[in-house]
C-alpha cells in the first residue's frame, strides 16, 4: 500500500508540475514576447477585412487574479471600426479588400462597419470586394466597396427578410411535457409557440413592421452604393434576380464577375504593381492590434469611458459574452470614481434576461448619474433587460436597424404531470404548511402558487414601466401603449421617444463628451472580468493538444450546433422572472 501511495504521490507530483511549467510558460511569453505581435505596416499595402471570427463589439480584458496575469484582445467590432478609421491617415495603406467574406455581424453591427468604410472611400482610397457566393447578409456590407466582383459559378442571395418560429402546443399534448406560462403583455411572443399552434394575429403585426423597417433601411444603403432604387432592388428581391452572375451584372447588383485571380490582378493595376509580383496584405486583425496604441492618445488626461453590456443578462460576475452585475457595477464604481472620467458611455448589445439583474445594473446607473453623464449606444440588441438598464441614461442612441423595446415580462415553468400520470409517476408530497411545497414537475400547477407567481410578474412589469417613463420623461400609460412585449427597430423607436438619437458608438462618443465639457479626450475599454487559476484551467479539458472545451467541441459538432447547445445552457441556468427578448430572432 506505501508503495503504491508513493506511486500515486509521485504522479500527482508531475502532473502538477507539468501544469505550473505549462501556465508558467504561457504568463512568461505574455510578458516577456509582447514584441512578436508588433505588426509591421509595408508601404503599398491593402488590409484584408476578413470578419469571419468577429462576433461581439468588445473582445474583452481579463485579470488572473491568482497570478496578476492581464490579457486583452483587439478582434472586436469596435477595433476593427479603429482600424479602419486609423486606416483612413495611414499613407501606407492604399485600400481595403473585402474577400470571400462570411461574417457573422449582426444588423447593426454591419451597418457601423459598412458607415466606416464609406467614410474611409471618402480618403480617395479605394475598397473593392470579391466573392464566390455572397449571403445577403454579407452583400449588404460588400455592396459599400467601389468594386463588386462575383465568380463565374457564384450567386448572389437576394430576396428579401424573413423569420421562422416554431409552435409546439400539439408536441407538448402528445408528449404529456408542457410548459406553464405566465406573462404579461399581448406581445409577449417568447413564450407564444408553448400557448399556441400558430402566429398570433399580434405577433404577426410585430415581426412584419420590424421585418420591413429593417429592410427599408438596407436598401437605402445598397440603392445609394450602388446607384439603384429602392424600387428596382424589390423587384430584384421579389424576382430572385441576382440568382446567377449573369442576372446579377445584368441589374447592377455587381460590377464584375471574374475570377479571383482576376480580381487581385485588379488591385495590383489600382497600386500600380507589376502581375507577376504579390502586393502588400495586412489583415484587419492584425492592424487593428497596430491601431489600438494610435487611436489613443494617452498624454490626453480626459477619458470617456465605454462600459460593454454584451449578451444575455444573467447573475454574478459575468463574461464577454454574459452581462453580470458584478463586472458592470465594478466597472461603473471604477468610472464614477476616478476623477479623469469625464462621461460614461453604455454600450448595451443584449436581448435581455434576468429581471432581478437588470434592476440591480439599472440602480448602479442611478447612482453613476448622480455623478457623471451617462449616454447609451445601442447595438444589435438593447431588448427588454437590455432596454430596462438604458432607459434612464441621460441620451439614447440606437442605430436604425436596432432591435429594441421589448418592454415586458413573463415566466415559464417546465411541467411533466401529464408525462408522469401515462409512465406510471405518482408524486406524493408531505408538508407544514399550505405553500411550503411550491412548485412540482410532476403535479399539474397550484392556482394559488400560479397566482403569487403572476403577482410577482404583475409587481416587475409595473416597476419596468416605471423604469421606463421616469427615464424618458412620459406616462407609465404613454409607456404601456408601445410596451407589453412589442420589439421595435431603432427608426421607430426614435419615432415612439424610446430612443433619442439614431447613431453609432462614436455619435454617442462624441456626445458624452460634449455632456462631460471636455473636447480633448481619450477612451477606456470596460469591464476588466476577474478570474481565478480554477477559471482558467476551467477552460481545458487535457493537455494532449492544449485545446479549449469549446474548440473541441466544435470540432465534433460543428458551429451550428455548438450555438444550438450554448443556447440550452442559456436556457437552463435562467433563473427567476425574465426580462428578456420575445423571441429568438433570427433574420434570414
Amino acid at each position: 500500500m506505501k508503495f503504491l501511495g508513493n506511486v500515486i504521490a509521485t504522479v500527482v507530483g508531475i502532473f502538477i508540475f507539468i501544469m505550473m511549467f505549462f501556465f508558467g510558460i504561457i504568463i512568461i511569453g505574455a510578458i516577456f514576447g509582447g514584441d512578436k505581435d508588433k505588426v509591421s505596416v509595408k508601404d503599398n499595402s491593402v488590409i484584408e477585412l476578413d470578419l469571419s471570427k468577429v462576433t461581439l463589439d468588445y473582445s474583452g480584458k481579463t485579470n488572473y487574479k491568482d497570478f496578476n496575469y492581464f490579457e486583452a484582445h483587439h478582434n472586436g467590432v469596435t477595433d476593427i471600426l479603429n482600424a479602419i478609421e486609423v486606416a483612413k491617415t495611414d499613407k501606407k495603406i492604399k485600400g481595403i479588400s473585402i474577400l470571400n467574406n462570411q461574417s457573422r455581424l449582426g444588423l447593426a453591427q454591419n451597418k457601423s462597419v459598412r458607415d466606416k468604410l464609406e467614410e474611409f472611400k471618402k480618403t480617395g482610397k479605394f475598397v473593392y470586394s470579391y466573392s464566390n457566393n455572397y449571403t445577403q447578409n454579407d452583400y449588404y456590407l460588400n455592396s459599400v466597396a467601389d468594386q463588386v466582383y462575383l465568380n463565374p459559378m457564384g450567386e448572389v442571395d437576394f430576396k428579401g427578410l424573413s423569420s421562422e418560429i416554431l409552435y409546439m402546443k400539439d408536441l407538448q399534448e402528445k408528449s404529456g411535457v408542457k410548459f406553464e406560462v405566465i406573462r404579461h403583455g399581448k406581445y409577449k411572443s417568447a413564450v407564444e409557440p408553448f400557448l399556441a399552434q400558430e402566429m398570433s394575429p399580434e405577433n404577426r403585426e410585430q415581426m412584419t413592421v420590424l421585418l420591413n423597417s429593417v429592410w427599408n433601411t438596407i436598401v437605402a444603403d445598397i440603392a445609394k452604393s450602388r446607384k439603384i432604387t429602392v424600387a428596382q432592388l424589390d423587384v430584384i428581391a421579389n424576382t430572385l434576380g441576382a440568382r446567377t452572375p449573369e442576372l446579377a451584372l445584368a441589374n447592377k447588383i455587381v460590377d464584375k464577375v471574374a475570377y479571383e485571380d482576376e480580381y487581385h490582378d485588379a488591385i495590383r493595376a489600382k497600386l500600380k504593381v507589376d502581375k507577376k509580383d504579390k502586393y502588400n496584405i495586412v489583415s484587419v486583425k492584425d492592424y487593428a492590434k497596430k491601431a489600438v496604441s494610435t487611436v489613443n492618445d494617452y498624454s490626453k488626461k480626459d477619458i470617456i469611458a465605454v462600459v460593454y453590456a454584451q449578451g444575455e443578462i444573467s447573475g454574478g460576475e459575468g463574461a464577454v459574452n454574459v452581462i453580470g452585475e458584478g463586472s458592470i457595477k465594478r466597472s461603473l464604481e471604477e468610472a464614477r470614481k476616478d476623477d479623469n472620467v469625464k462621461a460614461i458611455v453604455l454600450r448595451v448589445n443584449s436581448p435581455g434576461g434576468s429581471a432581478l439583474t437588470s434592476e440591480l445594473i439599472w440602480r448602479e446607473i442611478e447612482i453613476t448619474k448622480k455623478t457623471k453623464p451617462v449616454v447609451v449606444s445601442m447595438g444589435n440588441y438593447a431588448a427588454s433587460g437590455g432596454y430596462y438598464i438604458a432607459a434612464n441614461a441621460d441620451r439614447i442612441f440606437a442605430e436604425p436597424n436596432t432591435i429594441t423595446g421589448s418592454i415586458g415580462v413573463f415566466g415559464m415553468l417546465p411541467n411533466a404531470s401529464e408525462l408522469a400520470k401515462n409512465i406510471g409517476i405518482n408524486a406524493e408530497q408531505v408538508q407544514t404548511h399550505d405553500n411550503a411545497s411550491g412548485y412540482s414537475l410532476f403535479e399539474p400547477i397550484n392556482e394559488n402558487f400560479k397566482g403569487m407567481v403572476l403577482e410577482s410578474i404583475e409587481k416587475t412589469y409595473d416597476t419596468f414601466l416605471k423604469r421606463v417613463a421616469d427615464g424618458r420623461k412620459m406616462t407609465k400609460e404613454q409607456v404601456n401603449e408601445i410596451a407589453q412585449g412589442r420589439v421595435w427597430t431603432g427608426v421607430d423607436a426614435h419615432r415612439l421617444g424610446l430612443v433619442d438619437e439614431i447613431g453609432g458608438l462614436e455619435d454617442a462618443i462624441k456626445y458624452a463628451a460634449k455632456l462631460g465639457k471636455t473636447t480633448s479626450y481619450r477612451t477606456e475599454d470596460f469591464p476588466e472580468y476577474e478570474k481565478s487559476f480554477e477559471d482558467l484551467l476551467a477552460n481545458f479539458t487535457g493537455m494532449a493538444m492544449f485545446k479549449t472545451k469549446e474548440q473541441l467541441i466544435k470540432e465534433q459538432i460543428g458551429e451550428e450546433g455548438f450555438q444550438m447547445l450554448e443556447q440550452i445552457k442559456r436556457v437552463k441556468s435562467r433563473k427567476g422572472i425574465q426580462a428578456i427578448m420575445p423571441f429568438e430572432l433570427e433574420i434570414h
